[in-house]
């Protein structure tokens, strides 16, 4: 089942969404697992601190007790010097053992015992060093047999493996939660990548499913449209051959018409002529005066025959003006048709230059825009809709404004092109829309000349090149009138042949 624009955009939003999501999760985990390791980084390190300062502090001490005995049971004064250094020392690494410890209220106590125990044990180093040096060793020697530098010494190693088993568990504690961190955030990643690629290759699959419906549709629309193409141009070959059979049998019929109406013209001209004989044969017998039948005689003569003879002139008159107009729309319908190659703008601009001394005369301007390409139609016929709709906006212009017109041409994405004539004259009655192309008919009030015939001879003309006229208008504003034609008269024209 195909895929709708709705469905594949609720679906893109979807998986936008579930990616969002996953990803959102993944980064926030990742952030989590990365301060936790940090923080299980810095246990480690503080640990080892603090087992490092433990491990020196308790060597210095080892190293003083060291050199002391054996300066007292040697008397070399090679082992002061370990001793002295040891010495030296001590008072930084107890400094940093503290640094150490002090965040940890509970190593208070056990520092502060372990400092008095550092002092007593310092200062029994240093008296036994000083009573050997004055040579006194027996009584240094009788001061270390005691055991109570022994004691001390054991109580402060205590304390310092204590650090150093803590310092050791807490460093283990902080590897195995460093791992299980690491292998966290593996995990994480994993899951989450997976999750990632799925939405991914999910959205990829939907885009590639969407994308074949789209080209299949395309295709179907690509068909359509060719096979639309060739219907219109059919059904226009077709109206045009109508249309053409139409020219003639009007020719045909006016062509008749016309041959009675020269008759009727011509007795009418002989009876028109008869008038006056009989009225100067009637006139002659004066003693006939006061006769019911030869008043009646006179008066036929000289007022009821002329005022037929008059009417009948002028309706013979009026007839051969529309016979003469239907036979130049026929005569015209049946030109063969010349498809050239016209540059749209530069027969606009030539069609302007005819009427641009009425529309200065008017005061007006005019404004062109014409973006197309250049079009296989007829010229003259093209000359002559642009001459008709130029003359109707000049002529049937609002008195008292001056007259503005606008002339676009632009390609419609199905490649007809179109010619727009607008205009800020009167205007059309909505209702006179479609009349105004109907032979004879005109629009509004007819206080200027015309046959009402122009718009209809457009529409014909038009609808030769494979095109078509419509209007838009609102009276007092003005009228737009929009002329498609066929990019390309020639294809018509061989389908006609």
């Amino acid at each position: 089942m195909p895929i709708s624009s709705r469905g594949f955009a609720r679906t893109s939003l979807i998986f936008i969404l579930v990616g969002m999501i996953a990803l959102v999760g993944i980064v926030a985990t990742s952030v989590w697992l990365v301060e936790r390791t940090q923080v299980y980084f810095e246990d480690v390190v503080e640990a080892r601190d603090a087992r490092q300062a433990a491990v020196q502090l308790r060597n210095l001490l080892q190293d003083a007790q060291s050199g002391q005995r054996g300066y007292l049971l040697t008397r070399d004064e090679t082992y002061l010097v370990p001793y002295r250094a040891a010495l030296a020392s001590i008072p930084g690494a107890l400094i940093r053992l503290e640094a150490v410890l002090t965040p940890h209220p509970q190593a208070t106590g056990p520092l502060v015992e372990f400092r008095a125990q550092l002092d007593a044990k310092l200062a029994e180093l240093t008296h036994t060093v000083e009573l050997g040096q004055t040579g006194q060793f027996v009584e240094a020697i009788a001061i270390v047999r005691t055991d109570e530098g022994f004691a001390l010494m054991e109580q402060m190693r205590t304390l310092l493996d204590a650090v150093i088993a803590a310092a050791d568990a807490l460093s283990f504690e902080g590897v195995v939660d460093q791992r299980a961190a690491w292998n966290n955030l593996r995990l994480v990643s994993v899951v989450g990548g997976l999750v990632i690629l799925g939405v991914v290759g999910a959205a990829a699959l939907t885009v590639i499913r969407y994308t074949r419906d789209l080209e299949t549709a395309r295709v179907e629309v690509e068909t359509l449209n060719a096979d639309l193409e060739g219907r219109v141009a059919e059904r226009t070959t077709e109206l045009m051959r109508a249309n053409e059979e139409v020219q003639r049998f009007a020719y045909i019929v006016t062509h008749d018409l016309r041959a009675p109406l020269v008759n009727i013209m011509g007795f009418t001209s002989e009876l028109e002529a008869a008038i006056e004989p009989i009225g100067k044969l009637i006139d002659r017998h004066p003693e006939d005066a006061g006769d019911p039948e030869l008043e009646a005689a006179k008066l036929a003569a000289r007022e009821d025959l002329p005022e037929a003879v008059g009417f009948i002139r002028s309706s013979t008159r009026k007839m051969d003006g529309l016979i003469n107009a239907i036979l130049k729309i026929s005569r015209e319908g049946q030109r063969q048709l010349k498809a050239e190659r016209v540059d749209l703008a530069e027969t606009i601009e030539t069609a302007l230059g005819s009427v641009r001394h009425q529309i200065d005369e008017q005061d007006g301007r005019v404004e062109v825009s014409v973006k197309t390409p250049p079009v296989f139609t007829d010229k003259l016929a093209l000359e002559q809709i642009l001459g008709n709709l130029l003359d109707n906006a000049i002529k049937y212009h609002q008195p008292g404004r001056p007259t503005v017109l606008g002339i676009e041409g632009w390609q419609e994405a199905n490649g007809r092109i179109v010619i727009s004539v607008a205009d800020n004259g009167r205007g059309i009655t909505p209702e006179d829309h479609e009349r105004v192309f109907e032979l004879f008919r005109r629009s509004g009030t007819q206080n200027i000349s015309g046959e009402g015939i122009g718009l209809a001879h457009v529409r014909i003309m038009a609808r030769n090149l494979g095109g078509d006229i419509t209007l838009t208008s609102t009276p007092g504003e003005g009228t737009r009138f929009n002329v498609t034609l066929a990019p390309d008269l020639r294809t018509i024209v061989r389908n006609k042949g």
